[in-house]
């Protein structure tokens, strides 16, 4: 993947060689950029630099932030835009981020805890992205990975004499249903004492380690249960273990049609079709949780700098959310054009991941 941030040489050689009135006039072209999206030519900037310049100095400059690479016209005769390097190197020395208000702060954390009362993760987490989405008119994104996350109890009920419901509770409270085989001529008093079998050894391990330690008690199961309350032990792990072993991981998006908002050419409607293929397709998800885990914080990636979206030249703001051992089980974030209000997005990104893991741990 590309290195998330412009390289610190080109990055300090481009600080030195830009003087005061360089970085204003880039500086302008690129917070114009962002608000509007479009180009920004030399007789529009000379009417709004904090210093008095000429267009013809102000072209001057304007083609030597060119041979830096920060900047290029889109057309003849046009403005000029800021390039995706251009955009990094604003992000990385310029951009001053904002803070959320005690208000923000307040509705971020009341939806979130509102969203996980009584429900599932998965709620929470589909919450959590409309709530990014609505907040930062992008698209919200949560990727869940399969959690491995410790039990706390396991119950057998029979619904025929042939199927039965098996519920898992876990140590943070979701409970999940699966229905399974039971062996033939299994009694309710086999399903109690697969149950409590199974209580005695799970508590406090995830799905792995408990099939670990069943499988290292297994003269001990014979021994304890009969055939068939053993064969249903073995059944009750491997119907979670085995569940969706195809889909490491899964992704939440809310709010498409914000992106569709104020776009100004037929090529961003293109480019756009192109993000919403990328959403649907499975394969490279995880590197968003590789991307996540690899800092502590949020990470910003700007057009092909994030290799699962180069295609349609988006940008990703996202940052992880961790189970109670600290360990990165997810992340969330906000996917938009390139123009993304940074400033503002990035601590509201970071400030939901803090409230979902805090409510995890």
């Amino acid at each position: 993947m590309t290195k998330p941030v412009l390289d610190r040489d080109i990055q300090e050689q481009a600080l030195q060689s830009l003087d005061a009135r360089s970085r204003d006039v880039f500086r302008v072209i690129v917070e114009s950029y962002l608000r509007d999206g479009e180009p920004l030519g030399s007789r529009n900037l000379s009417r709004i630099l904090p210093t008095q310049l000429s267009p013809a100095t102000i072209r001057n400059v304007m083609s030597d932030l060119e041979h830096l690479g920060l900047i290029y016209a889109p057309h003849i005769s046009a403005g000029r835009l800021p390039t995706q390097q251009g955009l990094r190197f604003f992000v990385d020395a310029f951009m001053e981020l904002g803070d959320l208000s005690d208000e923000e702060r307040r509705i971020i954390e009341t939806q979130v805890r509102a969203s996980r009362s009584g429900h599932s993760l998965d709620h929470m987490l589909t919450e959590a992205s409309q709530l990014l989405s609505g907040l930062s008119r992008g698209a919200g994104v949560v990727l869940t990975a399969k959690s491995e996350v410790p039990l706390k109890h396991i119950e057998f009920v029979q619904l025929e004499p042939r199927k039965g419901l098996a519920i898992l509770v876990s140590q943070n409270g979701d409970v999940e249903n699966r229905v399974v085989d039971l062996p033939v001529g299994v009694t309710a008093s086999q399903l109690h004492e697969a149950s409590n079998f199974l209580n005695a050894h799970i508590r406090g391990r995830t799905l792995g380690e408990a099939r670990t330690e069943v499988a290292r008690l297994r003269e001990e199961t014979r021994t304890a249960l009969d055939a068939l309350s053993q064969e249903l032990v073995e059944k009750g792990l491997a119907v979670w273990a085995g569940a969706k072993s195809g889909e490491p991981a899964r992704l939440i998006v809310r709010g498409r049609a914000n992106l569709l908002d104020n776009l100004t050419a037929e090529a961003d409607l293109e480019l756009l079709r192109r993000l919403f293929d990328d959403l649907e397709t499975k394969e490279g998800l995880l590197q968003l949780l590789d991307v996540a885990e690899e800092g502590p914080g949020v990470r910003i990636f700007i057009g092909s700098e994030n290799r699962l979206f180069s295609l349609s030249g988006s940008s990703l703001v996202v940052a992880p959310y961790r189970d109670q051992e600290s360990r990165v089980i997810g992340a969330l974030g906000v996917i938009g054009p390139t123009r993304l209000n940074y400033a503002r997005i990035v601590p509201m990104v970071d400030y939901t991941a803090q409230i979902v893991g805090r409510l995890l741990r």
